[in-house]
């Protein structure tokens, strides 16, 4: 028993640590490629984007070039895992009607216009369901951005929306899983 706190102890602590919290701020990101749509476009396009929620702010900082159209729109789907279609839950407005570009924005979750009225309804029918329930997807990789056009429609780019983890996450991470090896060598070289 004492072994096995010994050695979990301080993974557990690092881990939890390293784990985002709701009241600080979380950074995510995404890679939108053709090859992420579902199904793939075989588009040589390419995004990337950066979330950063803040309370209840969302940045949304994206930038796109190379699409086949000029974009026709842009959005956070939600909530499902990798590789299945969601449900648009943030559209982004007013993005940009080009083939290359950037889009920025802060969003406030605790507001209906936020959101795709179809989501709210979706997630429980308030706004209060819908933010949490798309906090939890941007947590659990059950989102994703794209963006669509005239000769993709259904999306042209997709990434799925990751935790980006913060550097002090990680070294409190890797501190505790240093510690926890040395505590089972010692105990092995006893």
């Amino acid at each position: 028993m004492f072994k096995r706190i010994v050695f979990t102890g301080p993974l557990i602590l690092a881990l939890a640590l390293a784990i985002p919290a709701r009241a600080s701020i979380i950074t995510y990101e995404a890679i939108l490629l053709g090859s992420n749509e579902v199904p793939p476009t075989g588009s040589t396009g390419t995004g990337f984007a950066i979330f950063t929620l803040n309370g209840n702010l969302l940045t949304i900082d994206e930038s796109f070039s190379g699409l086949t159209a000029p974009a026709s729109a842009a959005h956070i789907h939600c909530c499902n895992p990798v590789g299945v279609n969601a449900i648009v839950a943030v559209p982004f407005t007013p993005f940009p009607n080009t083939t290359s570009g950037t889009f920025m924005t802060t969003v406030d979750l605790s507001l209906a216009a936020t959101y795709n009225a179809a989501f709210i309804t979706q997630e429980g029918g308030t706004v209060a369901d819908a933010e949490n329930d798309l906090i939890a997807a941007l947590n659990n990789k059950n989102a994703y951005a794209n963006i669509h056009d005239a000769n993709f429609p259904a999306g042209e780019i997709r990434g799925q929306i990751v935790v980006t983890p913060e550097p002090s996450g990680l070294l409190m991470f890797g501190t505790g899983l240093i510690a926890a090896v040395q505590v089972v060598r010692r105990k092995a070289s006893a």
